[in-house]
């Protein structure tokens, strides 16, 4: 440890000002920021990874900050490495689909780590990678189009039932004519299967 103190002359008497009377340098650290950031996207993650000295590989912590490139890095995300390797895995879940973002990362001497003690680097440069294009969870055309076959017969089966039974019921002492009913039905179907046509394109 050291004794840190301020001495100098104020009015002509000379002061001596204690400003440390223990000082010990390991536990007021501030390291350099990682270096060399790089990254690499594929349809299931972001992989980024850097370097530092390596004696110091055990004993640091990291945390990593990204956002999309355009945005400022005051709504930027934050993520902590899992372990002390200088790495960081994003899932493409946490990602959206073909953005270009921007990652940069700082690290301090661990906390579980009571030889030293250190406050957080400045940020290191940044790595920029662009999230992989995955496809919309929608369903596709073809999909749809499958689907339309089954639909259509069920709506046809649904119509030639309601027609049989109202034909059957009486109203007002007399029995429905199913001519009555069966335009407007059909018109109800035709306009289902343009609005489905309409999905399809």
């Amino acid at each position: 440890g050291y004794r840190v103190a301020l001495q100098g002359n104020f009015f002509g008497r000379n002061h001596t000002y204690i400003i440390f009377p223990e000082y010990s340098p390991r536990e007021h650290i501030k390291l350099d920021p990682p270096l060399n950031v790089q990254s690499n996207a594929t349809a299931s993650k972001c992989h980024i990874w850097w370097s530092v000295p390596w004696y110091l590989v055990e004993i640091l912590q990291y945390e990593l900050q990204y956002k999309e490139y355009s945005k400022s890095w005051e709504i930027a995300l934050n993520k902590t490495p899992p372990s002390s390797l200088p790495q960081v895995e994003i899932e493409a879940a946490e990602l959206r689909s073909g953005i270009v973002y921007a990652a940069r990362v700082r690290c301090k001497v661990s906390e579980n780590e009571d030889s030293y003690y250190s406050q957080w680097s400045e940020w290191s440069q940044t790595t920029v990678f662009r999230s992989a294009e995955l496809p919309e969870k929608i369903l596709n055309t073809e999909t749809m189009q499958f689907l339309f076959i089954p639909l259509s017969f069920g709506m046809l089966l649904y119509l030639f039932w309601n027609c049989k039974l109202s034909s059957s019921v009486l109203t007002s002492g007399q029995k429905a004519s199913p001519a009555s009913t069966f335009p407007h039905q059909l018109l109800s179907f035709s306009l289902s299967i343009i609005c489905t046509m309409g999905i399809l394109r």
